[in-house]
């Protein structure tokens, strides 16, 4: 029997009302994360990808904002749990890597105290403890000289170092899941690299399943078992990683892929999605990505649903026998 999902989402919305009318910043999100697996969330700036997860942490406090459907931690509903009730899942068995690494620790402490206070805050160990294990996990993320670094505040870090602090901070509960939100931004390649590699040994150790929210498909190309990709806020296409880079099926992800940069062809100009990402205050009742698709049909005025077989799924009105003949001029 395979393994119940450690996380379900099911038609996931949030729209916040502003004074311009509604934004949807989420439309009827779905999806799965099954024990020990990778998921990446792919899609431009603004596509929704991390106020969801904002959204199911219960991180999204504005006093106009509404937020549907349902999210299953382990079998429990925690959408709309109060805070109290969520204390021991966020942090505890739910670990959290925010996108900014410098803003996601709090500059008047030490890195050593913030993963301590942590610990203390979900563990039963003492603070003697709480410090022999934030030592620790200094060390596993490759902090050097962990002792005497445990004692350091977040500016004598480097962005890749707090970057890593960060990580040992999420990890430190030994959580079931870990939502890393664009861990690689800002930094350099050869720092990014490392990262990752970081991500995967831990997980590994761990045995924490990831959800990887990213815009970098080279990201999802090495980390994750299945992709997400998102579009003004909803599902475009889902699928394991191999159907969803390989063999991509919506318009959306072929122009994603056509604009990741190749050695062989780094004299040639970037391919690029023509248009701009549409606004989440004028979201169209059809396909969100028509303006901007090569493809265009008169169907597309309708709000395709995700479909497909084998578990690559898409949003699209094409028919395979189009996207047979379209597809190698779409993909590189």
């Amino acid at each position: 029997m395979p393994e119940s999902p450690i996380l379900k989402v099911s038609d996931l919305k949030v729209t916040f009302a502003t004074r311009q009318g509604p934004l949807r910043a989420v439309d009827g999100l779905s999806f799965e994360v099954a024990p020990k697996e990778v998921v990446g969330i792919v899609g431009e700036s603004g596509s929704g990808k991390s106020v969801s997860m904002y959204s199911m942490l219960g991180l999204v406090r504005d006093a106009n904002v509404s937020i549907t459907g349902s999210v299953k931690f382990n079998g429990r509903e925690i959408l709309g749990l109060t805070d109290r009730e969520m204390q021991p899942i966020r942090g505890g068995e739910i670990g959290m890597i925010f996108q900014d690494p410098m803003t996601a620790l709090t500059p008047v402490y030490t890195v050593g105290w913030q993963i301590i206070e942590q610990l203390r805050a979900h563990t039963t160990m003492t603070k003697v403890q709480a410090r022999e294990r934030a030592i620790e996990l200094l060390a596993e993320v490759g902090i050097p000289d962990p002792r005497t670094r445990v004692d350091n505040y977040p500016h004598e870090f480097s962005g890749g170092m707090r970057q890593r602090v960060v990580i040992a901070m999420a990890l430190s509960c030994n959580p079931k899941l870990l939502i890393a939100d664009e861990p690689t931004t800002a930094l350099d390649v050869t720092t990014q690299a490392q990262i990752l590699d970081l991500m995967s040994k831990l997980q590994e150790t761990y045995n924490s399943s990831i959800v990887i929210i990213t815009h970098d498909m080279g990201v999802i190309a090495e980390m994750a078992h299945r992709v997400v990709v998102m579009y003004a806020g909803r599902p475009a296409e889902i699928g394991n990683e191999i159907d969803v880079v390989r063999h991509p099926r919506h318009p959306y992800t072929w122009g994603l892929l056509g604009a990741v940069p190749r050695v062989e062809s780094r004299n040639d100009r970037l391919a690029t999605i023509p248009g701009n990402a549409v606004s989440p205050l004028d979201i169209p009742e059809g396909c969100a990505f028509a303006d901007r698709c090569a493809y265009r049909m008169d169907i597309c005025t309708k709000r395709p649903q995700l479909q497909g077989d084998h578990g690559h799924l898409d949003a699209c009105w094409l028919t395979d026998e189009q996207r047979v003949s379209i597809r190698s001029k779409a993909t590189p």
